[in-house]
């Protein structure tokens, strides 16, 4: 759009064995730490979760390295969420909470993804827009 500039990139790249570990060794409590009730609900319904917890915590990454904040103070796991279309069921990202609050205030208008999976690794990237 005219008069809109990019704000901030950032790129992440996740071996989907670390999840499937994760997905064997800890319960859902850690899985609620970094993934809402519909990311997680979202992810266990497809064949290989591992592999889509593994491209969502990708774009989370992605997008707070943009930001060029890091998950940490400024806002959490949970202030990200992955979100698709369901008329393409292209990957989007609602940002909630204090991740709302610092785009507002740093003028993101919105945030551009895109991920891609294989066998053993899941990559994302963001851009976010203002």
């Amino acid at each position: 759009m005219a008069g809109e500039r990019i704000l901030g990139t950032g790129i992440d790249l996740v071996e989907n064995a670390r999840f499937r570990d994760v997905l064997s060794r800890w319960d859902e409590r850690f899985l609620a730490r970094v993934f809402l009730q519909k990311e997680r609900q979202y992810c266990w319904n497809k064949a290989f979760p591992a592999q889509h917890f593994a491209g969502r915590f990708a774009i989370k990454e992605a997008v707070a390295k943009a930001f060029m904040t890091g998950i940490g103070s400024l806002f959490g796991w949970l202030d990200i969420e992955v979100v698709r279309n369901p008329a393409t069921g292209a990957p989007s990202v609602a940002l909630h909470g204090k991740a709302a609050d610092y785009a507002r205030t740093v003028g993101v208008k919105r945030i551009l993804v895109s991920i891609s999976h294989t066998r053993d690794y899941a990559v994302a990237s963001a851009v976010l827009v203002g």
